[in-house]
């Protein structure tokens, strides 16, 4: 396997080879379930995706780990404001991001743990950490001592002395302000469960080492999430599963932000984009083929002009599909086959994920492809249409895999195909009947508003002009 990777832990890209031959373990930090899901959420999860679709086109049977933090300060704020219990605010977040993930072509994952689901785990992994002296308990709340783990800082590269206090927890009770809090103990009214330290809940970090090492054993091959992520979070699951005599992830990878006028999307900043509501507007492959398109740890700067431009990309792609699955006769779900990708495709992915670099080899083809249908040269773009439809099956791309159920936008999109048959079946009997100014007026008129009207050996066929 040719695959490389940049790893945030050495700062430079690595050739990947999975821990154990044939399988490769991933786990992303997933949601913190306060608040429905905005794009720059969603745009992790097609990062991480299409990187594990890549690495099941390489042969490995992945397990795929994203857990959901289910319990933290602001689910327990949110429930209190809305006068419910904390988990109502959870579940319902919860189904608003596997909504968005189904939506949007995630796989789902092979396993998706909760941290309210894992509280034995988290007290025996908090319980080795008190006995080999790297956490201790305090005032009910239990905490990880950085100055025990000497690598602490190194995923980050920062030094303990120039790093400002941990804010999970008052500083009071800590040996060291930078210190964070592994368990927290039960304040009045908070949700809570029986430890040896008494009442409480987990801390934020604690409950991914915890995880992590349930469904892929202390050693496993990747650890994701966003940049925002690698402090504090990921530095201190690190100490936490280090110190612990876990030997953790071999690579970390963290895909970039999705900006909006320059800052980082998200609540707090009042310009967040919820996918609930940006599906009612745009194609949910189209939306992918968006988010998809950059590099993973490129930044993003979103906006509604972007997102249409996308979308006339990708609906090129659509019309060559649609047009030479009519010309080869072949409608219908297509057969992948992956020895059709072209080398350059997979050298371009090959290289930490070069999805860019990928798309300009898929575009290629397509006009390859839609060179060969002008000319009529059929084993070219049949040629043309597997390479395509091989590519397009390891992005998540396929038309065949976004269906237009439950889409708004694509049952618009089904009125539109109606509207133009109808159109075109009138055209039809203008020219049965030699009234061909009234056939050409209606394809001039369509041309007018982007439909392209083509009359070929074997049919009408329409597409949209980009």
């Amino acid at each position: 396997m040719a695959l490389r990777f940049y790893d945030t832990a050495t700062r430079s890209i690595r050739d990947f080879a999975p821990l154990t031959p044939g399988r490769a373990g991933i786990y992303l930090c997933g949601a913190t379930v306060q608040a429905p899901p905005h794009v720059g959420h969603i745009r992790s999860g097609i990062a991480f995706d299409v990187i594990r679709r890549w690495l099941t086109a390489n042969g490995l049977e992945v397990t795929f780990v994203r857990n959901v933090t289910d319990i933290d300060d602001k689910i327990i704020h949110n429930a209190e404001h809305d006068d419910v219990p904390y988990w109502v605010i959870a579940m319902r977040n919860e189904r608003a991001f596997t909504r968005a993930y189904d939506a949007l072509g995630c796989l789902p994952p092979t396993y998706e743990p909760r941290a309210t689901g894992h509280i034995p785990e988290i007290v025996e992994l908090i319980e080795r950490l008190v006995a080999a002296g790297a956490g201790y308990a305090a005032n009910g709340d239990v905490y990880f001592d950085v100055r025990s783990f000497e690598a602490y800082g190194s995923l980050s590269g920062q030094r303990i002395d120039d790093m400002l206090a941990a804010a999970d927890s008052e500083a009071r009770a800590k040996r060291d302000p930078r210190d964070f809090a592994m368990w927290k103990g039960a304040k009045p009214g908070e949700p809570a469960w029986s430890t040896p330290w008494g009442p409480g809940r987990p801390g934020w970090h604690i409950e991914c080492s915890a995880m992590a090492a349930k469904y892929l054993g202390t050693a496993f091959d990747i650890h994701g999430g966003g940049l925002d992520l690698i402090f504090p979070h990921h530095e201190n699951e690190i100490a936490q599963s280090v110190a612990a005599g876990d030997r953790f992830a071999s690579f970390w990878l963290h895909n970039a932000w999705v900006t909006t006028s320059g800052e980082k999307m998200s609540k707090s900043l009042g310009n967040s984009l919820l996918i609930d509501e940006v599906l009612t507007r745009v194609r949910a492959v189209e939306l992918r083929y968006y988010l998809a398109g950059s590099h993973y740890r490129s930044m993003m700067e979103y906006s509604d002009e972007a997102v249409a431009e996308a979308g006339q990309g990708y609906r090129r792609i659509e019309g060559f599909l649609d047009r030479a699955a009519s010309y080869l006769g072949t409608p219908g779900t297509p057969t992948v086959m992956h020895e059709a990708r072209p080398a350059e495709f997979d050298e371009a992915m090959d290289d930490d994920i070069g999805v860019p670099q990928a798309l300009a080899v898929l575009h290629d083809t397509v006009r390859r492809g839609n060179a060969c249908l002008a000319a009529n040269d059929g084993g070219g773009a049949e040629s043309a249409y597997r390479a395509a439809v091989a590519m397009l099956d390891v992005l998540g791309l396929g038309p065949w895999q976004h269906p237009w159920a439950g889409s708004s936008s694509g049952r618009e999109a089904g009125v539109i195909d109606a509207l133009v048959e109808v159109v075109l079946e009138q055209r039809a009997e203008a020219r049965t009947r030699k009234d061909y100014a009234a056939a050409d007026a209606i394809r001039d008129g369509l041309d007018r508003i982007g439909i392209r009207v083509e009359d070929t050996p074997q049919g009408v066929r329409w597409s949209l002009d980009d």
